[in-house]
């Protein structure tokens, strides 16, 4: 089989490491060559025009951008529909492509992948297509997060934050709420996020800049140290296509807080601590609560490193292996 995958989606944020840890357990493949950016204007031209020379018997893209045509069988990963779904993150520009380019796709792809049942409940509806045409195929925990392993060195007990300051990650709420915590003047909170302005400029209206630090984007290694030696993993989120902060958090044994929207339940079950995104007085108690209750921080640390031996990446791509075999074998 000549397969033909789009491995510039590989970085550090969610589909660059769904890209990274499934191609790293394909078969042989060919990677597209070298050309413009992904998601540019020139980007679903080029893709046709590839896919016409190199003409594989399927093309697969672990991120959202399809070609414009395509004469060869082919499928992509469309991870949720969150420009869509939170108006602040969305744009003319990104509406437009959406709507002009991959809704489009989506009917004309031999199959779509998604990373979770909320998902996959949203692009049908969006796209109003036959439930067979989208599969489910989840997300795995890399190897590195692991309870066993390095800790950072603090001088104090931290909570950790691992997002960025998009709306929809709900940190100026968590940021609020942190300052109003009576049991957090002894516990400082770390943000594994970009080095940010806004986020700086939030710190310092909460007069917090003494017990907030900003890590910057993390490798997976170092990360997970930061997950193990964590009080807790404080996710509040609004929106999640899948929620691997969650996951990985779990997988350390570290306890989660987190919110119960859009697909978070299916990847925490019953081992976070729920609270309301929009309540700050809500987090704040939730903060609290796993602070002060270290019975309750041991059952979630239990409850989670159970959880999380249910996902794992060998069972992601064989899933993603099957559906490219099975649009394989139809193009035949």
């Amino acid at each position: 089989m000549r397969l033909l995958v789009d491995t510039r989606w590989v970085g550090k944020d969610g589909i660059g490491r769904f890209c990274r840890e499934i191609i790293n357990r394909l078969p042989d493949f060919e990677s597209l060559p070298a050309g413009p950016a992904r998601l540019s204007m020139l980007d679903p031209f080029w893709l046709s025009y590839t896919i016409s020379r190199c003409r594989p018997q399927v093309f697969f893209s672990p991120g959202f951008n399809p070609p414009l045509y395509s004469s060869r069988p082919f499928m992509f990963t469309i991870h949720d529909l969150i420009h869509l779904d939170i108006p602040e993150e969305g744009s003319p520009t990104k509406r437009l492509y959406y709507r002009s380019i991959v809704k489009p796709a989506v009917k004309r792809a031999s199959r779509i992948l998604t990373v979770s049942n909320y998902s996959r409940q949203r692009i049908l509806e969006w796209a109003d297509v036959s439930e067979e045409k989208v599969t489910v195929v989840g997300n795995g925990i890399s190897p590195d997060f692991t309870p066993e392993g390095g800790r950072p060195a603090m001088s104090k007990p931290y909570l950790l934050f691992v997002g960025n300051a998009k709306p929809h990650k709900n940190l100026q709420r968590l940021l609020t709420a942190y300052a109003r915590c009576g049991s957090c003047h002894d516990v400082d909170l770390i943000l594994c996020a970009p080095r940010d302005n806004l986020i700086s400029s939030w710190v310092d209206e909460l007069d917090l800049g003494r017990k907030v630090r900003i890590t910057g984007l993390l490798d997976d290694p170092e990360l997970s140290g930061y997950y193990r030696g964590a009080v807790a993993l404080l996710f509040p989120t609004l929106y999640e296509g899948f929620g691997m902060p969650a996951l990985e958090a779990m997988a350390c044994g570290t306890p989660v807080l987190s919110s119960a929207a859009t697909s978070l339940p299916e990847v925490t079950g019953d081992a976070a601590l729920v609270i309301d995104p929009l309540d700050i007085e809500s987090i704040t108690a939730g903060i609290e609560r796993l602070i002060d209750d270290s019975d309750l921080r041991g059952d979630l640390r239990l409850r989670g490193l159970k959880r999380a031996k249910l996902f794992s990446w060998d069972a992601t791509a064989g899933v993603v292996r099957g559906v490219i075999e099975e649009v394989a074998d139809s193009s035949d």
